[in-house]
């Protein structure tokens, strides 16, 4: 337990000094709790004397006394104030600045790193987990220290009246931290168990979700249920089992506590009935026996809390300590843009993808990979673009190795619009100048009329600035490709990449897009993955991809002369482009 709370406090950074100087109100809080149930005896005092005729109460100290209590829960107020506009932010300001860190790191991990870390766990991790650190983290701190230095404190102040009496509080205080420890190791346990079942949770959440159109159209819902249902049932069952064997320890607890209440009150009892203690400190005595634990009391819960916050805190620090894809990268501004492959290879989960390949691209021509399904024409692009690294050979641009430079200085130079686009829950007008931020309005309406969207993007109820649904669900597939491809033409890239642009464009507005597509890669060194016919027939070179493999290489009229499997594919493509209805 305590070992979490050390690395809370170092979580917090730059922000330390705020959390010391809490825990110095908390202290002073302490002692202006304390002081009241003091004075109060003081006073009850001044009173048997009065009434007892050996000291007179004049109205004089009854005005002091009043003064003093106003002080005091003034006082009360001040510091109680002051330690929780000291303390309660922290966790709130840097959590904030921990999901930006992570968010960055996010962008620079191979995308190999979300293939073993399913996006439930992702999204757990920076969203509930975070909340967790974020809500809980210095609740939790003031649970435990701040309760600490408050029942210390009034140890304190009881030993200059008894210190038999404090001993008995200390020895309590004790006995329950040793049941914490208890506490503290099952939590420790079972913190780990706890934290699988709920990324299972939120896993199977999001995955119930994102299936849910494919659920109805195959009216399997009984079956898409069962899973999440699972995660359910499960997340519950362990819950159950994890409170329930907390409860011994958790009894031993306050039990510890109020045993320790019942000794102050007959030590207090019988030292009165002795004539060792007064009766008016016998009475404070009995007052703090029933305050002076209760910050105490509380903690058991905070010892759960603490070990799911350092399970959460492991989670948190494994994804930040992923290795970025372009760690020794630099900053590196291109001269010319031919691309090389050179004898490159890609395994993906220990299965070859990539053999061995080799080809050049001239810069400022027009290069098409065509495969069959499966072929590996995309991984091709997704290695050019650096989202996984090869394993082995070399990739360069203009002569430099892509290794050599940043993930930042390399796509500056690539512009790609992929076959399933993703658009962001937000304006048009952003996301067509997600391609260039520094663009104006101009520069966007002009790359939306090259891209054929402004057509369309004015008929929108609030034209540009109609905000979208996730992933652009309120528009077409046609559409969501439109503005794919303006964003793209307004990013200016050097090197463009296609990937199936054209796959979900209805056929009135294809040749619209072609021209588009001309305008935009116009000067530029362009790659496409496509199977449309004259995409691929005015292509400079064609790359024939199969099995991983290039297994033919040339021009389309070179590659019909040779015939083999682009001849074949290329028969295929006519019969199924040429068809019509009877």
């Amino acid at each position: 337990m305590f070992k979490t709370i050390k690395r809370i406090i170092k979580w917090t950074g730059e922000d330390k000094k705020r959390l010391y100087l809490g825990f110095v109100y908390s202290f002073f809080l302490s002692i202006l709790t304390a002081l009241p149930v003091m004075g109060a005896a003081y006073v009850l005092n001044l009173i048997i004397l009065d009434m007892n005729g050996s000291q007179q109460l004049s109205m004089d100290w009854v005005l002091y006394i009043l003064a003093f209590l106003i002080l005091l829960v003034l006082g009360r107020a001040l510091f109680s104030y002051l330690r929780a506009k000291s303390q309660e932010s922290i966790g709130y300001e840097i959590t904030a600045k921990e999901r930006i860190e992570i968010g960055n790191i996010l962008k620079k991990v191979s995308l190999g790193f979300f293939d073993s870390n399913n996006a439930g766990k992702i999204a757990s991790a920076v969203t509930t987990d975070f909340s967790y650190v974020e809500m809980y983290g210095m609740k939790m701190i003031d649970n435990v220290v701040n309760g600490y230095i408050c029942t210390l404190t009034m140890i304190l102040c009881l030993a200059f009246y008894n210190y038999i009496i404090a001993l008995i509080c200390l020895a309590g205080v004790g006995l329950s931290a040793v049941f914490l420890r208890l506490l503290s190791n099952r939590s420790n346990r079972n913190a780990p168990v706890h934290q699988e079942a709920q990324d299972s949770m939120i896993a199977a959440t999001i995955e119930y979700i994102r299936g849910i159109p494919i659920v109805k159209a195959f009216k399997q819902v009984g079956v898409s249920r069962e899973g999440i249902e699972k995660a359910y049932r499960k997340s519950r069952d362990i819950n159950v089992k994890i409170e329930m064997d907390y409860v011994p320890a958790n009894c031993l607890h306050l039990f510890s506590l109020k045993l320790a209440s019942v000794a102050v009150v007959l030590a207090a009892a019988t030292m009165a009935a002795k004539g060792e203690m007064a009766i008016p400190n016998m009475l404070m005595m009995l007052i703090f026996s029933f305050i002076i634990f209760g910050h105490v009391e509380s903690i058991n819960n905070a010892a759960h809390v603490l070990e799911i916050i350092d399970a959460t805190m492991d989670k948190l620090e494994k994804i930040k300590e992923a290795e970025f894809i372009d760690k020794n990268g630099k900053e590196l501004t291109l001269s010319s843009y031919d691309i090389e492959f050179k004898n490159v290879s890609f395994a993906y989960e220990q299965k070859d993808v990539i053999k061995s390949l080799s080809f050049k691209i001239p810069e400022k021509t027009t290069t098409a990979i065509v495969g069959p399904s499966g072929s590996g024409k995309t991984t091709i692009c997704s290695l050019l673009a650096r989202f996984y690294d090869v394993s082995k050979g070399s990739i360069s641009i203009g002569g430099r190795d892509i290794r050599e430079m940043s993930c930042n200085s390399l796509l500056r130079n690539i512009s790609m619009v992929f076959q399933n686009v993703y658009l962001f829950h937000d304006t048009v007008y952003n996301n067509i100048k997600f391609g260039n931020p520094e663009a104006g309005k101009e520069e966007v309406i002009e790359a939306a009329k090259k891209a054929c969207c402004h057509e369309f993007i004015m008929k929108l109820p609030e034209r540009y600035q109609t905000v979208i649904g996730d992933t652009g669900s309120t528009l077409s597939g046609g559409e969501k490709q439109r503005i794919s491809i303006a964003r793209a033409i307004l990013k200016d890239a050097s090197i463009v990449i296609l990937d199936e642009a054209t796959a979900s464009v209805d056929p009135e507005n294809e040749h619209k897009i072609q021209g588009a597509i001309t305008s935009l890669v116009k000067g530029k060194t362009m790659i496409t993955i496509a199977h449309r016919l004259a995409t691929i027939e005015n292509a400079d070179q064609i790359l024939v991809v199969d099995d991983g493999e290039i297994v033919q290489q040339g021009s389309h009229k070179e590659l019909i002369r040779e015939g083999k499997i682009y001849k074949k594919f290329m028969s295929i493509r006519e019969k199924a482009e040429g068809w019509t209805l009877a």
